[in-house]
């Protein structure tokens, strides 16, 4: 059986940027200008639960209340080094049919836009949905251009966004970056 109240109807996305001299408050910093700082943040995997709706992140957070147990998909990167390029992106991939669950993931990396970590979170959100729903044709190699076309035709996917947050390291301080898909239980 299970547990209606479980199973999140709602989620937001957010991100955040945090610098400090000592990594865990850069950490923290992040987790506060994302405005999930006040929660008991648990990771969870990467599943879009279904008939789930993306709500505003002002909206999702009058939800939650300090010290909540908080469900959530999250992404960071860290670096202390002076001009380096961090980036955390949550991708989606929602299927057609809200009875059907999704996919969410995480992808963080170093040197890269955010429309490269973007897509690539989208990449890895959609080539997860389309496997699970017997999408053959997806070839995971291929450019994320052409495979929209293929999911188009096909009409699996009703829609696929993602968040992402990049910044840039400094000298002397740690630089975190976070980017959070929080669910609403």
């Amino acid at each position: 059986m299970v547990h209606q109240h479980l199973v999140p109807q709602q989620m937001f996305l957010t991100k955040g940027v945090g610098r400090h001299i000592e990594k865990l408050a850069s950490f923290e910093l992040a987790l506060r200008k994302a405005g999930i700082a006040a929660y008991n943040i648990v990771g969870v995997s990467s599943i879009y639960p279904p008939h789930c709706k993306i709500i505003t992140k002002a909206a999702g957070l009058k939800k939650l209340q300090p010290g909540q147990i908080v469900f959530c998909v999250k992404s960071q990167a860290q670096t202390d080094e002076p001009h380096r390029l961090i980036s955390a992106a949550i991708g989606i991939a929602r299927p057609t049919d809200p009875s059907v669950f999704g996919y969410l993931s995480e992808h963080h990396d170093y040197g890269k836009t955010d429309e490269e970590v973007s897509d690539y979170a989208e990449d890895l959100a959609a080539g997860m949905l389309a496997t699970t729903l017997g999408v053959t044709e997806f070839d995971i190699d291929e450019s994320w251009d052409n495979k929209r076309e293929l999911w188009k035709i096909s009409d699996r996917i009703v829609k696929t966004r993602s968040m992402t947050q990049s910044a840039v390291g400094r000298k002397g301080v740690w630089t975190t970056v976070v980017a959070a898909a929080v669910l609403i239980v």
